[in-house]
């Protein structure tokens, strides 16, 4: 896939994910790095290295925003990601069975998972079902292209997208969004 970026993935996808991901030894874990990447837009280091403490509030219970550290986000560039209310459900369900510190996603053994690791998760995911051109980056850009395509409807603006993937530059993030043929034949349509 040298050259290439990593294929999008689909609503009906993302739903064949989360029900190929119902038969792994933890699902309800294996549903949460699945979300952080497509519903959060997390990268794969940042699934590994996230902690309780950055999706909990005051009184600890699960937020409804992440805080993305900078120690822990690509070049220093924290950020505020708003939780989208299906990885917050499934998050509330894996804290009922934590301790609520430490980082949130751990390998089967209890230790923290090493960003390969997660990278090496997602390789495996997508050959089981069957997605290929799809690499633990899928989700990121998944999220980032929907972010964009979206953000007129919220009142945002491409900044808003570049803020939530954790970008310097508006440049990079629109390298991320998928272009869409059927949207680009209305466009032109209405003009």
């Amino acid at each position: 896939m040298a050259g290439r970026q990593a294929k999008i993935i689909a609503p009906a996808q993302l739903a064949q994910l989360l029900r190929h991901v119902r038969g792994y030894p933890d699902p309800v874990r294996s549903r949460v790095i699945v979300l952080l990447s497509v519903k959060a837009g997390l990268r794969a280091a940042e699934i590994a290295q996230i902690e309780w403490c950055m999706v909990l509030d005051a009184s600890g219970r699960v937020s409804d925003s992440i805080e993305i550290d900078d120690r822990i986000a690509k070049k220093g560039s924290g950020r505020r990601v708003p939780m989208h209310p299906l990885l917050r459900e499934t998050l509330v369900a894996l804290h009922k069975r934590s301790d609520g510190t430490g980082p949130i996603i751990r390998s089967e053994r209890g230790w923290a998972m090493r960003p390969n690791s997660i990278v090496n998760w997602f390789v495996t995911l997508y050959r089981e079902v069957g997605l290929e051109g799809c690499s633990s980056h899928s989700g990121r850009r998944t999220f980032i292209t929907q972010a964009a395509r979206m953000t007129h409807k919220a009142g945002g603006s491409l900044r808003d997208v570049q803020l939530l993937a954790g970008h310097r530059s508006v440049e990079t993030t629109q390298s991320y969004i998928e272009g869409d043929t059927a949207a680009q034949r209305r466009l032109v349509a209405l003009l």
